[in-house]
């Protein structure tokens, strides 16, 4: 685990993003930690925020042209993130999408940046993977190529089958998919913190259970 994964999951539980207890998930399982980027809710959680995904994407070498934010959640994460690799790296342009086309003044689908080039798409988690679905298609019908996902959590547990929704979408575009942490990171963290917690053995047994 790098420096960064831990301080992101340090800081997670910090604001309250990361908890541990149990939570029902829209499949019906039975989760033993919840994890909500949402309450990643102030102007100073928003910038920190955003350095973890700079980082992420400069600790995974790959090259940006573009960030691409899909309505709604990701247009504060691509936002954020853009100013943070700034700060980083270097300048780096972005966009997002409107959820309805307007029809008015400059008109379209799209805000910001011309999406052109290596385009990395920005989300919180992977789910079912519609969002990422629909943002590969506006990315692609502008021309350019879809290089990669950035998310914040990686549950590395199973979906409709054997494969988790993260290597789903990987398989099905061929694209790689880079999470700040995984749930491998945040049983690492615990074991390095606390082996001897009751909610370690839980959160193992559920990812001997569901995990991939």
């Amino acid at each position: 685990m790098l420096d960064y994964q831990q301080q992101f999951i340090q800081y997670a539980l910090d604001c309250g993003v990361l908890k541990f207890g149990e939570f029902q998930l829209k499949s019906g399982r039975i989760s033993p930690y919840f994890f909500n980027t949402g309450l990643f809710n102030s102007g100073a959680q928003l910038d920190k925020l955003g350095q973890f995904y700079a980082q992420a994407l400069i600790a995974a070498g790959v090259e940006v042209d573009v960030l691409y934010g899909p309505a709604y959640k990701g247009i504060p994460l691509v936002s954020t993130t853009a100013i943070a690799y700034s700060r980083l790296k270097g300048d780096i342009p972005f966009a997002f999408n409107r959820k309805e086309a307007k029809d008015h003044g400059e008109g379209g689908m799209l805000v910001g940046a011309p999406l052109k080039g290596k385009v990395w798409i920005l989300d919180d988690v992977i789910t079912a993977g519609t969002s990422v679905r629909e943002s590969v298609d506006i990315i692609r019908a502008a021309g350019a190529t879809v290089s990669g996902v950035v998310i914040a959590l990686d549950r590395q547990e199973k979906g409709r089958n054997e494969l988790s929704a993260v290597q789903e979408v990987s398989a099905q575009f061929g694209i790689p998919v880079i999470a700040i942490i995984s749930l491998a990171n945040i049983v690492e963290f615990i074991e390095q913190s606390d082996a001897s917690s009751e909610k370690l053995a839980i959160i193992k047994t559920y990812r001997q259970k569901f995990g991939v």
